[in-house]
């Protein structure tokens, strides 16, 4: 036993027996003639057992399909021979979305309903400053939906065919992706905040049948006109053999903009003329478990983006088990999950409308007209989940707002976080001040890569300072030794040692492959694969094992189990053997006199070949307006992160940056970017660490479109010869 203490505990479920994963544990148990009484006993039956577990989950889960199995999966395949699961079953995505009988609270309360009658609201849309609400009710999702598929049906568009969407958080945004899944298309997004070239980078890879992209976008209070984009996007598509046109989405539905001049671009409403929306729906297209259906990109921060081709199996399962396990979904929730369409958290909205739950779709700042406006959205809505970041509850933190003081939100049962490390300081503030003690404050991560999660909440452990209650049901994780050689065997850390995540065997949600990585586009079946290098080196060369390296520097508690995670594995510092995560400088600079101060930073680890024989740390602070870098401010910082870390975390050099990199991926801090009188843009807020340590460890590196701001990597080049940069507040 450790005699590391624990970590504080902040809450623990009421009535745990109530939950969902409670009940499905009994069933396990009932079956399989176990005793499961805790979460870490399930857990590692479902990783111990992982056929035995998937064919439990996807009976309990009720998910509409057809066919049956007869191997749940080949377990004795390693991860990186991407083995297909439950063959023989067909879905479909749209399907499970509009008509899942996984609706019912219990599935053994299924009596032939789906839960979702026609009058009751699916999606609630709201726009920045929460003035403006649209209401769709499942009857018109339903049929909106068809129509929308029955158009791109009757433009040729069938299985396999590519459609992206350019667009915001919308209804139509919806209404595109369940009607191209409806008939068997694969689905594909970017938001509308990204530079063209940053969407060409990863709409030509793919050459899509047809691009729907919104007109305008809305940002800080402003209106801002996409025709000149379109046209550029246009431009950019010509080689692609496949692209037919773009299709204008008005962002105001009684102002459209004109496109007539725009070539080989027609109007939503030109393009739903098509057919009737009175006509008969077309045949909704079963895949093969495995089959694609969404493609997902990586940063590309140094390079083009990787396309991350998903199956509509795999994801379908992780969402309901991560909805309906994890966070206990039931048809009463009302989700409002803060998300852009560039980011994979866009899944959270058809996984909340698959458990029949009313979706509240935000577009644009919640800081407009002001930080208060969001947060009273929430309790007038009566939310019941919400999906949020860190960096929004930090700005909450700055701006003294307390929302459980603010507003009514005795509705709200669940809180997520992701998209970066979640404080120690955040954790304490979100139950000292933040919210209310019922609240369970769920931190996950995963991410694009999975569609879904490593390290997730659960309703049967506690939320304890710090990390992540545990991993996912059913998602076999270790934690290696991050200082192998590339290449090298991997091996486990004992728990309380820092390590790479990695995922030592297959689950339902590796992805298929990545497109352009030997995968036929034009055919139909997308079953031919040349060798897959790019998907193997991207996810299987770290280790010499074959073990999915997920890239994430993390511990687990000795005790508790929870999982913390530290940074990046290929950004981890390493200063004298002494390894810690960016994350452990990052929350000691966001608390406090400190955060007044700096509006942010980025810390990397240099070490050049051939002339430093240790790392050295250095990090880089950006000052809020009207806030001066100098010497007091460096020594404070030294202090503070001796203190609350330890002198061996303490960087060598500290210098002032004018921008940090961040890239566009669009995730759950883009918001940053809508700040009012914000001195600096972002994205979603990633800083690009990577590319800067490759800088001053004396690489050139080119920036991709992905880069929202690529000239500011210029600024990080001199700093390759440190040596020559000698003010005395830079060096201990």
């Amino acid at each position: 036993m450790s005699s590391e203490p624990l970590p504080r505990e902040l809450w623990s479920h009421p009535d745990p027996e109530s939950t969902q994963m409670y009940k499905f544990m009994q069933l396990v148990n009932r079956d399989h003639h176990l005793k499961l009484s805790t979460f870490q006993d399930l857990y590692q039956w479902s990783i111990d057992h992982r056929s035995k577990f998937y064919a439990q989950l996807f009976d309990y889960l009720h998910i509409i399909h057809e066919g049956s199995y007869t191997r749940v999966v080949d377990e004795s395949a390693p991860i990186n021979d991407l083995p297909h699961w439950f063959e023989g079953v067909r879905l479909n995505f749209a399907e499970n979305v509009l008509w899942s009988r996984s609706s019912a609270a219990d599935p053994e309360d299924y009596h032939g309903t789906t839960g979702k009658e026609d009058s009751k609201i699916a999606l609630t849309a709201v726009r920045e400053g929460c003035t403006e609400l649209k209401e769709v009710s499942w009857g018109e999702l339903r049929a909106r939906s068809a129509h929308y598929a029955a158009a791109l049906k009757a433009l040729g568009v069938g299985r396999g065919d590519r459609i992206v969407v350019v667009g915001s958080n919308s209804v139509e945004t919806q209404l595109i992706l369940i009607a191209t899944t409806w008939v068997g298309g694969i689905f594909s997004s970017s938001s509308s905040d990204m530079g063209a070239q940053g969407v060409l980078q990863r709409t030509v890879q793919i050459d899509p049948k047809f691009i729907f992209m919104d007109d305008a976008a809305v940002y800080n209070g402003k209106t801002l006109d996409l025709r000149d984009k379109m046209s550029e996007i246009l431009k950019g598509m010509e080689p692609c053999a496949n692209f037919q046109g773009l299709i204008s989405i008005p962002r105001f539905e009684q102002k459209p903009l004109d496109i007539s001049k725009i070539p080989r671009t027609q109007t939503l409403d030109n393009f739903l003329s098509s057919t009737s929306a009175a006509a008969a729906p077309p045949p909704i297209e079963r895949l093969a478990f495995h089959d694609p259906f969404l493609i997902c990109y990586s940063s590309g921060t140094t390079g083009i983006p990787k396309a991350i081709v998903h199956s509509v199996g795999g994801v379908l399962v992780s969402l309901f088990k991560e909805g309906r396990l994890h966070s206990d979904a039931t048809p009463s929730d009302v989700a409002l999950q803060y998300t852009t369409v560039g980011w994979i958290m866009l899944l959270q909205i058809p996984a909340q409308l698959c458990v029949g739950a009313r979706v509240i779709l935000y577009d644009g700042s919640p800081f407009i007209p002001d930080a208060k406006a969001f947060v009273r959205l929430i309790g007038e809505q009566k939310v019941t989940k919400l999906g949020i970041s860190p960096r929004w509850m930090a700005e909450l933190v700055k701006a003294g707002i307390s929302p459980r003081e603010l507003t009514n939100l005795s509705n709200l049962k669940l809180v997520t976080s992701t998209g970066m490390v979640l404080s120690n300081e955040l954790f304490e503030w979100f139950y000292e001040k933040g919210f209310p003690a019922q609240v369970h404050l769920s931190n996950i991560s995963g991410g694009t890569d999975i569609a879904g999660c490593f390290a997730a909440g659960n309703p049967l452990t506690p939320v304890r300072v710090g990390g992540i209650q545990g991993p996912s049901l059913g998602v076999p994780i270790a934690v290696y030794d991050s200082l192998v050689e590339a290449g090298g065997p991997g091996s486990a850390v004992p728990d309380g040692t820092p390590g790479e995540l990695v995922a030592t065997a297959s689950f339902p949600n590796v992805p298929v492959f990545l497109w352009g990585d030997g995968a036929a586009p034009n055919d139909p079946d997308l079953a031919a694969r040349a060798d897959k290098s790019k998907y193997h080196g991207a996810y299987f060369a770290r280790y010499g094992n074959n073990v999915w390296a997920h890239g994430d520097h993390v511990v687990v508690h000795p005790v508790t189990k929870q999982i913390t995670f530290l940074g990046r594995a290929d950004g981890v510092l390493n200063p004298s053997g002494v390894r810690f995560g960016s994350a452990e400088i990052y929350s000691v600079l966001e608390q406090g006199a400190l955060a007044e101060e700096i509006a942010d930073s980025v810390v990397v680890g240099q070490r050049r070949p051939g002339v430093d024989s240790d790392e050295s740390v250095m990090l880089f602070l950006m000052m809020r307006p009207g806030k001066k870098f100098g010497e007091d401010l460096v020594r404070r910082v030294r202090e503070a992160i001796a203190r609350e870390r330890s002198k061996r975390h303490v960087p060598k050099y500290i210098f002032e940056t004018p921008e940090i990199p961040v890239s566009k991926l669009l995730g759950p801090s883009a918001f940053l970017l809508l700040l009012p009188n914000s001195t600096w843009t972002t994205i979603n807020g990633k800083k690009i660490e990577i590319a800067v340590k490759k800088i001053v460890c004396g690489e050139t590196v080119k920036p991709s479109g992905t880069v929202s701001n690529p000239d500011s990597l210029k600024y990080y080049y001199q700093f390759a010869r440190v040596e020559e940069l000698v003010p005395p507040r830079a060096k201990l």
